[in-house]
């Protein structure tokens, strides 16, 4: 009767010590804060830079991401081989933040016309 009782003791011990707590928090969305936004592309040629992004798509993540506080912008362009064996490698980077977004955009349609450009130079 004793290792019975024991048996049922320890069970229902186990059982309300496993028990895990209902953790009522909410996430809504004014509690959501972006602090920095990056976007990076890596392009082998002008098909694939027209191809990747289109201005209307960044413009459209720009409107989305209101209150960013630091956003980057960086198209990696790679080359042909080098000498040494290694692809030679051209970078555009640009940083702004929500406050100037037309600004910043204008910066990305540049970046975007010097890559091609460098790429229909380098054929």
């Amino acid at each position: 009767m004793k290792t019975g009782f024991k048996i049922v003791m320890l069970l229902l011990v186990t059982i309300s010590f496993g028990q895990t707590e209902i953790n009522e928090s909410k996430t809504t969305e004014s509690n959501l804060k972006v602090s920095d936004l990056s976007v990076s592309v890596t392009v082998d040629s002008a098909q694939d830079l027209e191809s990747t992004f289109k201005i209307k798509d960044i413009k459209a993540l720009l409107n989305e991401s209101i209150n960013v506080e630091n956003m980057s912008f960086e198209i990696i362009c790679n080359g042909d081989l080098m000498s040494n064996g290694e692809k030679s490698k051209l970078s555009y980077k640009v940083n702004g933040n929500s406050k100037d977004v037309n600004g910043f955009l204008k910066h990305i349609k540049k970046m975007r016309k010097a890559a091609i450009k460098y790429y229909k130079n380098n054929q």
